[in-house]
């Protein structure tokens, strides 16, 4: 019996596509332990100019693997999702699938699972009128984070706050380099006008701040619905400044394994229930969970709770070393079957 074959796709170049080199990049190790669990897999460097080409050969594997932001190099990735959706109808395995990203991937989520254990208060923005008419209220009860429909490295993700006794915000974009400003609300609303664009989502999602994101952020890593690995950051991007002082740069994601004792509660409650109850308020099978993502949690205010912020399922990498077999095998055994 033939090895089963998989793809694993990432944006490149033509010469980068031309040298197709599994040495090469941030993929090395998967390319090994891939070969190593007898899966012919190769590189599939994409870029919307050469399509077709990339759509040709993604034909001719068993599966494919995708690592591709929502935008990347200023290009939004519709040509790529219609692409994948096209081999997926002819018999390809893909993960993630366009349709399990929009169900997992987007800011959406955090409304859908507003009323679970690990959801918080979240609502939908459709318009900037209702946003100029229902945030002022929302202030009055705390710091919001507003977030675009679907980006990535905290683009279109922004702190507001009101300032005491004055008619003026506090805003601070999670976009890396960012520092807090002081805006008028009609400042802030001519910030924000681009993510009500159709080409943006054309909608909003209005988070309520969470205070204990000095305690850091942990980002757990899952193969389907196991517990791959863990990521802890001390410092993230929207981590409050001091009195008088710039806000701290963010600091490194330390990547940890799943057995980390320190997380055994929040892999337990994933493996055994979250995943469970998220994928089906979402309407996704089991099946169709992505083989490799993950879920971004802050440290809610009682003991031992967590809060979801993001879940990312579009380009998930770096990921903990610790990933890799539990990865191998689970691609191994849906190629295999």
């Amino acid at each position: 019996m033939a090895a089963p074959s998989l793809a694993l796709l990432y944006p490149g170049d033509r010469a980068a596509r031309e040298r197709s080199d599994p040495a090469e990049g941030r993929f090395a190790a998967l390319f090994e332990a891939f070969a190593e669990a007898d899966v012919a897999a190769q590189p599939a460097i994409y870029d919307d100019d050469f399509a077709d080409e990339v759509a040709a050969q993604l034909r001719r594997v068993d599966g494919v693997l995708v690592w591709h932001n929502p935008i990347e190099a200023g290009r939004r990735r519709d040509r790529l999702d219609a692409l994948l959706r096209e081999v997926a109808d002819a018999g390809v395995f893909v993960s993630a699938h366009p349709d399990a990203i929009l169900k997992l991937g987007t800011k959406d989520v955090l409304v859908d699972v507003s009323d679970l254990p690990f959801g918080s208060d979240a609502v939908r923005v459709d318009s900037l009128a209702e946003l100029a008419d229902d945030l002022p209220q929302r202030l009055q009860g705390g710091a919001r984070v507003l977030k675009q429909w679907r980006g990535h490295s905290g683009i279109g993700v922004w702190r507001v706050e009101q300032v005491k006794a004055s008619p003026l915000l506090k805003v601070r974009h999670a976009q890396r380099g960012s520092d807090e400003e002081l805006l008028s609300l009609r400042e802030l609303l001519l910030r924000l006008a681009p993510y009500f664009e159709p080409r943006h989502g054309a909608h909003m999602i209005d988070q309520a701040w969470q205070p204990r994101l000095v305690d850091g952020m942990v980002r757990a890593y899952l193969v389907q619905d196991r517990v791959a690995g863990f990521g802890h950051q001390a410092v993230n991007a929207l981590y409050p400044a001091p009195a008088g002082q710039l806000a701290p740069a963010p600091g490194p994601r330390l990547y940890h394994p799943a057995d980390l004792p320190q997380f055994q509660a929040l892999k337990a409650l994933l493996e055994t229930e979250w995943v469970t109850l998220l994928r089906e308020r979402v309407g996704l099978a089991r099946a169709e969970l992505p083989m490799l993502w993950d879920c971004d949690f802050m440290h809610g205010e009682e003991p031992g709770s967590h809060v979801l912020c993001e879940i990312n399922v579009s380009s998930v990498s770096p990921f903990p070393p610790s990933a890799i077999p539990l990865l191998v095998g689970a691609v191994k055994a849906r190629l295999s079957a």
